[in-house]
């Protein structure tokens, strides 16, 4: 249920196995398994998600529990209390303290296909 003021949501108790795509901002607190391809949009994996995808979005905010890869065209934040297992590849990231990823990062000064990154092995 997609308010017009407000991004799409995947509640907690909902599972979706396969691809999800769409051209609206989304909120995972569920289970999804597969890949998200949101490349224009917003995608939030909310506090109570455990995703294992490989994500695809615009901007990336992580809460909960990712495994999977993911590519942004703009951010990509982890917040506290969020586990993060797989690759990032994205224009910017922010990682706050007690954040959990595993996992290398490429950073790309452009869009998605930019030449020329500078990456780095994850802490």
């Amino acid at each position: 249920m997609a308010g017009e003021n407000g991004p799409a949501r995947i509640g907690k108790s909902v599972v979706i196995k396969g691809e999800v795509k769409g051209s609206e901002d989304l909120v995972v607190d569920g289970r999804v398994e597969g890949t998200v391809d949101l490349a224009e949009s917003r995608l939030t994996i909310g506090p109570n998600a455990n995703v294992a995808a490989d994500l695809s979005a615009k901007d990336v905010l992580v809460q909960g529990h990712l495994q999977g890869n993911v590519v942004a065209s703009g951010r990509v934040e982890l917040r506290a209390g969020s586990t993060v297992e797989g690759d990032i590849r994205a224009m910017r990231l922010a990682i706050e303290e007690n954040a959990v990823f595993r996992g290398r990062v490429e950073l790309v000064p452009g869009a998605k296909g930019a030449e020329g990154t500078n990456s780095g092995e994850s802490v």
